[in-house]
């Protein structure tokens, strides 16, 4: 594993086997290369490399598969398949780019900039009801529209980053 700073920008490079999970609640590059199994949530750029083995759950903001992944994946901004990718698992992006030769098994459900109670439920993997008692309280950003209550992406995840979720 190497760690490098250019600049200002980290940048992770993982050439080995690894179980667990990682959080990054700063913007950094990250690259496997290796083999990863476990939990991933970054942000900044996560680059799944052509000779990586990768089952876990991924939530980040960009994120460009070159080799093999099985799990869930969510990509808060950009979700881009290489011709080398091989994904097996339901993806969750805001834009994708899917380059030929790239194997996609499982569904796909485009990340819209408005999210609704039970979206967002999905969205932060928690339960519904959490939800509509923090909307009601006004512990999470959003907006009331008749008897359905509507959340901008954007506010959530900077919501998120605060760390006040759940708070």
């Amino acid at each position: 594993m190497a760690f490098k700073k250019k600049g200002e920008e980290k940048i992770l490079d993982v050439d080995a086997s690894m179980q667990g999970s990682l959080t990054f609640k700063d913007p950094v590059s990250l690259r496997i290369n290796g083999k990863f199994e476990g939990n991933l949530e970054t942000r900044g750029n996560l680059t799944i490399g052509q000779t990586a083995t990768v089952i876990a759950d991924i939530v980040g903001d960009n994120i460009v598969v070159g080799g093999r992944v099985r799990g869930r994946i969510t990509a808060k901004e950009r979700l881009t398949l290489l011709p080398s990718a091989i994904v097996e698992g339901d993806i969750f992006p805001a834009k994708l780019n899917v380059a030929e030769g790239a194997i996609m098994e499982g569904h796909c459900s485009m990340l819209h900039d408005f999210l609704n109670t039970e979206e967002l439920a999905r969205y932060l993997e928690v339960d519904l009801n959490s939800i509509v008692e923090w909307a009601n309280a006004g512990k999470v950003p959003g907006q009331k529209e008749g008897e359905s209550w509507k959340f901008e992406r954007k506010a959530i995840d900077t919501w998120v980053a605060t760390g006040k979720i759940g708070k």
